[in-house]
């Protein structure tokens, strides 16, 4: 009895998909969306383009096409932080976290410490 269950339900389903499916082919957005569709892909056929090629010669044209970033494999700056050490008066400036003279004075101040060090 399972089985007839499932068949029905998926039945159910099918139904309630292929009535949604028709609603959105009656939508003139997506109309005109399948429409420059094809037509790219006839131009992309026409000149023997592939999908990739498109993208480097829109991303010249506008770079924000390119995944948002205007060049590959940049990202932001870190902020530059700034530690003085009360002990010595010794000043550290560093954009990463593993600084040399940070670990000496993490290992005999303590992480916290060395943390609350940090200028603004």
């Amino acid at each position: 009895m399972a089985n007839i269950n499932d068949y029905y339900q998926k039945k159910q389903l099918l139904e309630k998909l292929s009535d949604e499916l028709n609603k959105m082919e009656q939508d003139q957005t997506l109309k005109g969306d399948l429409e420059f569709e094809d037509k790219v892909k006839g131009l992309m056929d026409e000149y023997k383009k592939s999908p990739k090629d498109v993208l480097q010669i829109l991303s010249a044209i506008d770079p924000s096409v390119a995944g948002g970033k205007a060049e590959a494999g940049t990202r932001a700056k870190r902020p530059l932080k700034t530690y003085k050490n009360p002990h010595t008066g010794e000043v550290v400036k560093t954009r990463g976290g593993n600084h040399k003279t940070l670990n000496e004075w993490r290992q005999k101040y303590g992480k916290e410490a060395v943390q609350g060090w940090q200028e603004n």
